[in-house]
């Protein structure tokens, strides 16, 4: 009894030092620390880079081989971020922890979820909306000035792909207009920005309004790419009082309380 009590004191310990090493990789300000999280990044645009080339690879042989070491890479990657946060309660509410799930499963289940493999781009819009990446990005450039128009852009990007893949798993081959992936890329940039050439036409009720839902859904993400793009530059700073987050470059003064600021000079 003594030596398997032994054992198991010997294996939560050997787990508590695993853990502690990934939580400092993870979430450290070492060197170290942030040269393993910035080939982690470079590991993630890799993925999205396969997601977003899928639909011109699914008739390789290799594709499946490709597609189940992708599902490796990311099954070690989630369960390495899981094990490094604080609490496991805390990091399964994160929205960017189911994105990354239901992404495992698409890859882990490609022949049975075919039709929504083109949801796998949305760990583009996980990867640069994580604490991860841009603490990594802006400790190693000191530069975060461009983080809000970065997100929309990803923001962007993210749902014409998504939308593409919509198209194309809903009306390829069954619309006239629409024979492959790049036939349903050309709507969907073409309904995003109401330029309307009318060459495709998506049929019934059902591919009305689904041209109804990108076009507004570009209009507005256009919009908040231009305000991101105008509206003054404004820093993170928490204000220790009130809680205001963001603040004039040069604020002395929080405009929301009064309070002094001690603004970190970036110079």
């Amino acid at each position: 009894m003594t030596g398997a009590g032994e054992a198991g004191d010997g294996r939560r310990a050997g787990l508590r030092r695993l853990r502690g090493r990934l939580h400092e990789l993870y979430h450290g300000k070492s060197r170290r620390a942030v040269r393993f999280r910035l080939w982690i990044i470079a590991i993630d645009l890799l993925l999205i880079a396969f997601f977003i080339a899928a639909p011109f690879l699914r008739d390789y042989p290799a594709y499946l081989f490709a597609d189940y070491l992708a599902a490796f890479v990311l099954t070690l990657d989630i369960g390495a971020r899981a094990m490094a946060y604080p609490t496991l309660r805390d990091w399964i509410r994160r929205p960017s922890v189911w994105i990354d799930l239901f992404v495992l499963l698409t890859l882990l289940f490609p022949l049975w979820l075919f039709n929504l493999a083109f949801m796998r781009v949305l760990r583009l819009w996980s990867l640069f909306h994580s604490d991860l990446f841009w603490e990594t990005i802006g400790r190693r450039y000191d530069d975060t000035r461009w983080e809000e128009v970065a997100k929309t852009l990803a923001t962007l990007v993210t749902f014409v792909f998504v939308a593409t893949g919509f198209v194309y798993a809903s009306f390829a081959r069954a619309h006239p207009g629409i024979q492959g992936y790049i036939d349903a890329l050309y709507f969907t940039v073409t309904a995003l920005t109401t330029t309307g050439f009318g060459d495709i036409i998506l049929p019934g009720a059902w591919g009305k309004l689904l041209t109804i839902v990108i076009m507004i859904s570009g209009i507005t993400l256009f919009v908040r790419l231009a305000q991101t793009l105008i509206r003054p530059h404004k820093v993170h700073f928490t204000c220790p009082t009130c809680g205001l987050l963001r603040h004039d470059p040069d604020a002395v003064h929080c405009k929301a309380c009064g309070v002094l600021l001690n603004i970190p000079n970036e110079e």
